[in-house]
Protein backbone atom coordinates (compact mmCIF):
# COMPACT_ATOMS: atom_id res chain seq x y z
CA UNK A 1 0.00 0.00 0.00
CA UNK A 2 2.84 2.39 0.89
CA UNK A 3 4.58 1.71 -2.42
CA UNK A 4 1.32 2.37 -4.30
CA UNK A 5 0.88 5.69 -2.50
CA UNK A 6 4.48 6.69 -3.25
CA UNK A 7 3.97 5.91 -6.93
CA UNK A 8 0.71 7.87 -6.99
CA UNK A 9 2.28 10.84 -5.21
CA UNK A 10 5.20 10.85 -7.64
CA UNK A 11 2.81 10.77 -10.58
CA UNK A 12 0.99 13.80 -9.18
CA UNK A 13 4.28 15.69 -8.72
CA UNK A 14 5.34 14.75 -12.24
CA UNK A 15 2.03 15.89 -13.69
CA UNK A 16 2.24 19.24 -11.94
CA UNK A 17 5.84 19.85 -12.98
CA UNK A 18 5.28 18.89 -16.59
CA UNK A 19 2.07 20.82 -17.14
CA UNK A 20 3.54 24.11 -15.90
CA UNK A 21 5.82 24.61 -18.89
CA UNK A 22 4.38 22.44 -21.62
CA UNK A 23 6.53 19.37 -21.01
CA UNK A 24 4.75 16.01 -21.00
CA UNK A 25 5.84 12.43 -20.40
CA UNK A 26 4.08 11.18 -23.57
CA UNK A 27 5.50 13.90 -25.83
CA UNK A 28 7.06 11.44 -28.32
CA UNK A 29 4.50 8.67 -27.93
CA UNK A 30 3.20 9.14 -31.47
CA UNK A 31 5.92 11.15 -33.21
CA UNK A 32 8.89 8.98 -32.16
CA UNK A 33 7.91 6.05 -29.92
CA UNK A 34 11.35 4.39 -30.21
CA UNK A 35 13.30 7.44 -29.00
CA UNK A 36 13.76 6.39 -25.36
CA UNK A 37 14.85 2.84 -26.18
CA UNK A 38 17.41 4.17 -28.68
CA UNK A 39 18.80 6.58 -26.06
CA UNK A 40 19.00 3.89 -23.37
CA UNK A 41 20.83 1.58 -25.75
CA UNK A 42 23.41 4.30 -26.48
CA UNK A 43 23.89 5.00 -22.76
CA UNK A 44 24.27 1.32 -21.92
CA UNK A 45 26.80 0.81 -24.69
CA UNK A 46 28.77 3.87 -23.62
CA UNK A 47 28.79 2.76 -19.98
CA UNK A 48 29.90 -0.75 -20.95
CA UNK A 49 32.95 0.72 -22.68
CA UNK A 50 33.66 3.42 -20.09
CA UNK A 51 32.44 3.23 -16.48
CA UNK A 52 32.65 7.04 -16.13
CA UNK A 53 29.94 7.64 -18.76
CA UNK A 54 26.95 7.62 -16.35
CA UNK A 55 28.47 10.23 -14.03
CA UNK A 56 29.51 12.31 -17.05
CA UNK A 57 25.99 12.37 -18.50
CA UNK A 58 24.37 13.23 -15.17
CA UNK A 59 26.82 16.10 -14.63
CA UNK A 60 26.36 17.28 -18.22
CA UNK A 61 22.58 17.55 -17.75
CA UNK A 62 23.00 19.43 -14.47
CA UNK A 63 25.38 21.91 -16.11
CA UNK A 64 22.99 22.34 -19.02
CA UNK A 65 19.99 23.15 -16.84
CA UNK A 66 21.84 25.55 -14.54
CA UNK A 67 22.73 27.87 -17.42
CA UNK A 68 19.61 29.48 -18.89
CA UNK A 69 17.58 26.31 -18.39
CA UNK A 70 17.57 22.87 -19.99
CA UNK A 71 18.07 23.75 -23.65
CA UNK A 72 21.02 21.65 -24.82
CA UNK A 73 23.32 24.67 -24.93
CA UNK A 74 26.06 22.65 -23.22
CA UNK A 75 26.19 20.38 -26.28
CA UNK A 76 27.08 23.09 -28.80
CA UNK A 77 30.64 23.22 -30.13
CA UNK A 78 32.77 26.35 -30.03
CA UNK A 79 33.39 28.26 -33.24
CA UNK A 80 36.47 27.05 -35.13
CA UNK A 81 37.05 30.45 -36.71
CA UNK A 82 36.21 32.87 -33.90
CA UNK A 83 38.28 32.32 -30.76
CA UNK A 84 36.14 34.83 -28.86
CA UNK A 85 33.03 32.79 -29.61
CA UNK A 86 33.64 29.91 -27.21
CA UNK A 87 30.76 27.66 -26.18
CA UNK A 88 29.80 26.47 -22.68
CA UNK A 89 31.58 23.13 -23.07
CA UNK A 90 34.88 25.06 -23.24
CA UNK A 91 34.21 27.17 -20.14
CA UNK A 92 36.56 26.37 -17.21
CA UNK A 93 34.04 24.32 -15.15
CA UNK A 94 33.08 22.29 -18.22
CA UNK A 95 36.46 21.41 -19.67
CA UNK A 96 36.33 18.06 -17.87
CA UNK A 97 32.87 17.20 -19.24
CA UNK A 98 32.96 14.22 -21.57
CA UNK A 99 30.81 11.51 -23.20
CA UNK A 100 29.21 13.95 -25.63
CA UNK A 101 29.60 11.18 -28.20
CA UNK A 102 26.86 9.18 -26.44
CA UNK A 103 24.36 11.97 -27.13
CA UNK A 104 25.62 12.26 -30.71
CA UNK A 105 25.21 8.53 -31.33
CA UNK A 106 21.67 8.53 -29.93
CA UNK A 107 20.76 11.58 -32.01
CA UNK A 108 22.13 10.06 -35.21
CA UNK A 109 20.12 6.87 -34.70
CA UNK A 110 16.92 8.75 -33.85
CA UNK A 111 17.28 10.94 -36.95
CA UNK A 112 17.13 7.81 -39.12
CA UNK A 113 13.56 7.05 -38.06
CA UNK A 114 12.29 10.38 -36.66
CA UNK A 115 14.07 13.18 -38.54
CA UNK A 116 13.79 16.63 -36.99
CA UNK A 117 11.52 15.47 -34.15
CA UNK A 118 13.52 14.82 -30.95
CA UNK A 119 15.50 17.69 -29.44
CA UNK A 120 19.04 17.30 -28.19
CA UNK A 121 17.96 18.81 -24.85
CA UNK A 122 15.41 16.00 -24.43
CA UNK A 123 17.96 13.37 -25.42
CA UNK A 124 20.30 14.64 -22.71
CA UNK A 125 17.53 14.69 -20.08
CA UNK A 126 16.55 11.10 -20.91
CA UNK A 127 20.20 9.99 -21.05
CA UNK A 128 20.81 11.45 -17.56
CA UNK A 129 17.85 9.45 -16.24
CA UNK A 130 19.16 6.29 -17.89
CA UNK A 131 22.65 6.96 -16.49
CA UNK A 132 21.15 6.87 -13.00
CA UNK A 133 18.93 3.83 -13.54
CA UNK A 134 21.58 1.60 -15.16
CA UNK A 135 23.87 2.43 -12.22
CA UNK A 136 21.40 1.01 -9.72
CA UNK A 137 19.40 4.15 -9.05
CA UNK A 138 15.73 5.01 -9.59
CA UNK A 139 14.02 5.28 -12.97
CA UNK A 140 11.34 7.87 -13.68
CA UNK A 141 9.22 9.19 -16.52
CA UNK A 142 11.00 12.18 -18.07
CA UNK A 143 8.76 15.08 -19.14
CA UNK A 144 9.77 16.04 -22.70
CA UNK A 145 9.19 18.81 -25.20
CA UNK A 146 12.29 20.97 -24.67
CA UNK A 147 13.67 22.96 -27.57
CA UNK A 148 17.34 23.45 -28.42
CA UNK A 149 19.11 26.77 -27.93
CA UNK A 150 20.98 28.57 -30.70
CA UNK A 151 23.45 30.25 -28.35
CA UNK A 152 26.12 28.98 -25.96
CA UNK A 153 28.68 31.16 -24.19
CA UNK A 154 31.67 29.95 -22.19
CA UNK A 155 31.47 32.98 -19.89
CA UNK A 156 28.05 31.82 -18.71
CA UNK A 157 29.64 28.87 -16.94
CA UNK A 158 30.41 31.34 -14.15
CA UNK A 159 26.75 30.86 -13.20
CA UNK A 160 27.39 27.28 -12.10
CA UNK A 161 27.69 26.59 -8.36
CA UNK A 162 31.34 26.18 -7.38
CA UNK A 163 32.66 23.28 -5.26
CA UNK A 164 33.96 25.91 -2.81
CA UNK A 165 30.50 27.41 -2.13
CA UNK A 166 29.15 27.70 1.42
CA UNK A 167 25.52 26.95 2.28
CA UNK A 168 24.34 30.53 1.72
CA UNK A 169 25.91 30.64 -1.75
CA UNK A 170 24.46 27.24 -2.60
CA UNK A 171 21.00 28.25 -1.44
CA UNK A 172 21.13 31.43 -3.52
CA UNK A 173 22.31 29.56 -6.62
CA UNK A 174 19.55 26.99 -6.37
CA UNK A 175 16.78 29.44 -5.43
CA UNK A 176 17.59 31.55 -8.50
CA UNK A 177 16.54 28.52 -10.51
CA UNK A 178 13.40 27.80 -8.51
CA UNK A 179 15.03 25.01 -6.52
CA UNK A 180 14.75 24.63 -2.75
CA UNK A 181 17.09 23.48 0.01
CA UNK A 182 15.41 20.08 -0.25
CA UNK A 183 16.35 19.99 -3.93
CA UNK A 184 19.89 21.08 -3.10
CA UNK A 185 20.47 18.13 -0.76
CA UNK A 186 18.75 15.58 -2.96
CA UNK A 187 20.58 16.66 -6.13
CA UNK A 188 23.91 16.81 -4.28
CA UNK A 189 23.37 13.08 -3.83
CA UNK A 190 24.20 12.80 -7.52
CA UNK A 191 27.80 13.02 -6.33
CA UNK A 192 27.42 9.33 -5.51
CA UNK A 193 28.62 8.85 -9.09
CA UNK A 194 31.89 10.23 -10.26
CA UNK A 195 35.36 11.58 -9.75
CA UNK A 196 36.94 14.96 -9.06
CA UNK A 197 40.30 16.34 -10.10
CA UNK A 198 42.54 17.73 -7.36
CA UNK A 199 41.92 21.38 -8.29
CA UNK A 200 38.30 21.20 -7.10
CA UNK A 201 39.17 20.26 -3.52
CA UNK A 202 42.75 21.54 -3.17
CA UNK A 203 41.45 24.29 -0.88
CA UNK A 204 40.53 21.71 1.78
CA UNK A 205 43.85 19.86 1.96
CA UNK A 206 46.52 22.55 1.51
CA UNK A 207 46.76 25.99 3.17
CA UNK A 208 43.19 25.69 4.45
CA UNK A 209 43.51 28.64 6.82
CA UNK A 210 46.04 30.44 9.01
CA UNK A 211 46.01 27.79 11.71
CA UNK A 212 45.63 24.57 9.75
CA UNK A 213 46.88 23.11 6.51
CA UNK A 214 43.83 20.86 6.30
CA UNK A 215 40.10 21.35 6.84
CA UNK A 216 39.69 19.96 10.36
CA UNK A 217 36.21 18.69 9.45
CA UNK A 218 37.84 16.06 7.25
CA UNK A 219 38.46 12.68 8.88
CA UNK A 220 42.27 12.65 9.48
CA UNK A 221 43.17 9.45 7.61
CA UNK A 222 40.90 10.44 4.73
CA UNK A 223 42.53 13.88 4.55
CA UNK A 224 45.96 12.22 4.54
CA UNK A 225 44.96 9.99 1.64
CA UNK A 226 43.74 13.02 -0.35
CA UNK A 227 47.00 14.87 0.35
CA UNK A 228 48.93 11.82 -0.83
CA UNK A 229 47.03 11.67 -4.12
CA UNK A 230 47.03 15.45 -4.57
CA UNK A 231 50.29 16.94 -3.25
CA UNK A 232 50.74 20.70 -3.01
CA UNK A 233 52.36 21.05 -6.41
CA UNK A 234 50.53 18.27 -8.19
CA UNK A 235 51.69 17.77 -11.78
CA UNK A 236 49.59 14.73 -12.67
CA UNK A 237 46.81 15.89 -14.99
CA UNK A 238 44.35 13.12 -14.07
CA UNK A 239 45.04 12.96 -10.33
CA UNK A 240 42.03 13.19 -8.07
CA UNK A 241 39.55 11.24 -5.96
CA UNK A 242 36.22 9.43 -6.29
CA UNK A 243 33.29 11.27 -4.74
CA UNK A 244 32.27 8.34 -2.55
CA UNK A 245 33.33 4.75 -1.89
CA UNK A 246 31.07 3.30 -4.62
CA UNK A 247 31.71 5.68 -7.58
CA UNK A 248 30.00 3.59 -10.26
CA UNK A 249 26.95 2.65 -8.18
CA UNK A 250 24.06 5.05 -7.60
CA UNK A 251 23.29 4.64 -3.90
CA UNK A 252 23.19 6.65 -0.67
CA UNK A 253 26.85 6.07 0.21
CA UNK A 254 27.61 9.76 -0.52
CA UNK A 255 25.52 10.79 2.50
CA UNK A 256 27.07 8.14 4.73
CA UNK A 257 30.57 9.28 3.77
CA UNK A 258 29.60 12.90 4.40
CA UNK A 259 28.58 12.12 7.98
CA UNK A 260 31.92 10.33 8.50
CA UNK A 261 33.98 13.37 7.49
CA UNK A 262 34.79 11.90 4.10
CA UNK A 263 33.29 14.47 1.74
CA UNK A 264 35.35 15.81 -1.15
CA UNK A 265 34.08 19.34 -1.82
CA UNK A 266 33.58 22.27 0.52
CA UNK A 267 30.07 22.46 -0.94
CA UNK A 268 29.45 18.88 0.24
CA UNK A 269 30.61 19.70 3.74
CA UNK A 270 28.41 22.82 3.68
CA UNK A 271 25.32 20.61 3.76
CA UNK A 272 26.12 19.86 7.40
CA UNK A 273 26.33 23.55 8.38
CA UNK A 274 22.56 24.14 8.31
CA UNK A 275 20.14 22.31 10.64
CA UNK A 276 17.64 21.68 7.80
CA UNK A 277 20.13 20.37 5.27
CA UNK A 278 21.97 18.33 7.92
CA UNK A 279 18.70 16.66 8.89
CA UNK A 280 18.12 15.73 5.25
CA UNK A 281 21.64 14.34 4.93
CA UNK A 282 21.01 12.15 7.98
CA UNK A 283 17.63 11.08 6.59
CA UNK A 284 19.07 9.99 3.25
CA UNK A 285 22.06 8.29 4.88
CA UNK A 286 19.59 6.19 6.88
CA UNK A 287 17.19 5.45 4.01
CA UNK A 288 18.25 4.87 0.42
CA UNK A 289 14.59 4.57 -0.56
CA UNK A 290 13.78 8.06 0.73
CA UNK A 291 16.83 9.45 -1.04
CA UNK A 292 15.78 7.83 -4.33
CA UNK A 293 12.28 9.30 -4.06
CA UNK A 294 13.59 12.79 -3.23
CA UNK A 295 16.22 12.62 -5.99
CA UNK A 296 13.59 11.61 -8.54
CA UNK A 297 11.29 14.48 -7.63
CA UNK A 298 14.14 17.02 -7.67
CA UNK A 299 15.49 15.75 -10.99
CA UNK A 300 12.07 16.14 -12.60
CA UNK A 301 11.88 19.65 -11.16
CA UNK A 302 15.38 20.62 -12.30
CA UNK A 303 15.03 19.12 -15.76
CA UNK A 304 11.82 21.10 -16.24
CA UNK A 305 13.53 24.50 -15.85
CA UNK A 306 12.51 26.51 -18.90
CA UNK A 307 15.29 27.00 -21.41
CA UNK A 308 15.80 29.44 -24.25
CA UNK A 309 15.46 26.85 -26.99
CA UNK A 310 13.73 27.61 -30.28
CA UNK A 311 14.60 24.69 -32.57
CA UNK A 312 15.18 20.95 -32.93
CA UNK A 313 18.85 20.63 -33.86
CA UNK A 314 19.72 18.12 -36.56
CA UNK A 315 23.26 17.86 -35.14
CA UNK A 316 23.58 18.36 -31.38
CA UNK A 317 26.90 20.17 -31.69
CA UNK A 318 25.80 22.70 -34.31
CA UNK A 319 22.83 25.06 -34.67
CA UNK A 320 20.56 24.59 -37.69
CA UNK A 321 21.20 26.75 -40.74
CA UNK A 322 18.58 29.42 -41.36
Amino acid sequence: MGAMFAAFFLAVVLCLSSSSNGLTTNYYQKSCPSAESVIEKAVRKGAANDKTVPSALLRMHFHDCFIRGCDGSVLLNSSRTEKKNQAEKDGPPNISLHAFYVIDIAKKEIEKTCPGVVSCADILAIAARDAVSISGGPKWEVPNGRKDARTSNADDTKMLPFPTFNIAQLQQSFSQRGLSLDDLVALSGGHTLGFSHCSSFQNRIHNFNRTSQVDMLLEPSFAASLRSVCPMHNKKKNAGAFLDATPTKFDNDYFKQLLQGKSIFSSDQALLSSPKTKALVMKYAASEQQFFQAFTESMIKMSSINGAGTEIRLDCGVVNHQ
